[in-house]
């Protein structure tokens, strides 16, 4: 198997033993995701909609270090502390992704790393 691993500094680090994302093939298998400042490595300040904005943006960063977009991310993961905020993602991830949309699963969760309230990972296909 040849696998590469993806790793940029326009997202935040890895908080553990793991990699932003790994290429194996056409297909880019991204880490999760919560809204860390990558510059700072602390939680953005703001309601639910700051924190799934800066998801979007850290997972952004990582698709493109891999050499894709967003556009790309065939199956999306998302964990949320609250799953009241469904429709709020539903109304930010229209912002960032256009039809057709991606595979995808909302899953309520009773805690995330550093209290975020939301965490994304996927799966991206390059070809």
């Amino acid at each position: 198997m040849n696998k590469s691993i993806i790793s940029t500094d326009q997202a935040p680090a890895a908080i553990g033993p793991y990699s932003q994302a790994v290429k194996v093939g056409d297909t880019v298998y991204l880490s999760g995701q919560i809204p860390l400042n990558p510059e700072t490595m602390t939680l953005v300040e703001g309601d639910i909609a700051a924190q799934v904005h800066r998801v979007f943006q850290n997972l952004t960063a990582v698709c493109e270090a891999a050499g894709g977009s967003l556009q790309h991310i065939v199956k999306l993961n998302i964990f949320l502390t609250d799953l009241g905020h469904f429709n709020t993602v539903n109304e930010i991830m229209k912002e960032y992704f256009e039809a057709p949309y991606p595979a995808r699963a909302a899953i309520g969760v009773a805690q995330l790393p550093k209290d975020a309230q939301v965490e994304m990972d996927g799966v991206m296909g390059l070809s």
